[in-house]
């Protein structure tokens, strides 16, 4: 059974800091792409960044981008994203999802091309 579990949610006030860790303990990521999505109170889950473990290719959304940094280390089987300059509007619940369907400068951002998510780590950010 493949189990992704993040990790570094927490309670921070505007313009602070924090990183968000995705391990899984018996998978490998090495195959999959690895993305990171967050789901606000009433919204809708939205696609923040993703990362291919073997290539190190990543991307980002508008939202996010020049502020939080997705990487990863192979030899602990650990994606993370480390979030700078949060906003109050970046306040949701943070989930990882691992998907197959990735390839060349492909990389997933839909929901429904992840295969395995975790159970999500929430993030408060006061203003």
């Amino acid at each position: 059974e493949v189990q992704l579990v993040e990790s570094g949610g927490a309670l921070v006030q505007a313009g602070g800091s924090l990183r968000l860790s995705c391990e899984a303990p018996r998978f490998t990521f090495e195959n999959y792409a690895i993305g990171w999505f967050r789901q606000a109170p009433g919204k809708e889950r939205e696609w923040v960044s993703c990362i291919t473990s073997s290539e190190g290719s990543t991307v980002y959304a508008d939202s996010v981008k020049g502020r939080f940094t997705i990487s990863s280390d192979n030899a602990k089987n650990t994606v993370y994203l480390q979030m700078n300059s949060l906003k109050p509007e970046d306040t949701a619940v943070y989930y990882c999802a691992a998907s197959k369907k990735w390839g060349g400068s492909y990389l997933p951002r839909a929901a429904y091309e992840y295969d395995y998510w975790g159970q999500g780590t929430q993030v408060t950010v006061s203003s």
